[in-house]
């Protein structure tokens, strides 16, 4: 079972654009390999773009991260809300139709409101000048931990509606 089979193609996207205007988070549905299945993007911030631009910013920051906590995710079966190793937000939701898993949802980009930005492991990481990460970061917008688990729970809420469809249809 694929994560189309539960939805077509836009009406993910159109989910993944609803979390991005509720909560202003870059939001994307993954599959079980951890791809993105929609071509939509919306950036939180501009250090993001600066960081993935970079094949080891790609590969040991955003990658590792979205990973680890889908796999996480996938092993407890629960959503988790934890930062990136550059300090920023992410969610991550898990999919499962009974008991198989078939991807996460994830939401990222903001500062939790008592985190910060780690610019020596971004720029051990990626190459990018402190100075640049630091006039990167300087506009990132905050979200508190109880809004970051409102907008995991919404997310939650929809996911659950979508697999009731689905098993209802089935």
């Amino acid at each position: 079972m694929k994560l189309t089979d539960l939805l077509p193609l836009e009406k993910w996207k159109a989910f993944e654009k609803d979390v991005t205007r509720i909560s202003s988070l870059d939001a994307n549905v993954f599959n079980m390999d951890g791809i993105r299945i929609t071509d939509y993007k919306n950036w939180a911030n501009r250090l993001c773009p600066a960081i993935k631009a970079t094949d080891k910013g790609q590969s040991y920051i955003c990658a590792v991260a979205h990973m680890n906590l889908a796999a996480q995710a996938k092993q407890t079966g629960k959503s988790l809300i934890e930062e990136c190793d550059a300090g920023l937000l992410k969610i991550v939701i898990p999919i499962f139709v009974k008991d198989e898993f078939l991807g996460a949802f994830g939401a990222c980009g903001l500062l939790l409101a008592e985190g910060e930005i780690d610019p020596f492991l971004i720029n051990m990481t990626t190459g990018i000048d402190e100075q640049e990460i630091e006039r990167l970061s300087t506009d990132i917008s905050t979200m508190t931990s109880d809004k970051a688990q409102s907008v995991a729970t919404y997310i939650e809420e929809k996911i659950g509606e979508i697999i009731s469809n689905f098993v209802k249809s089935t």
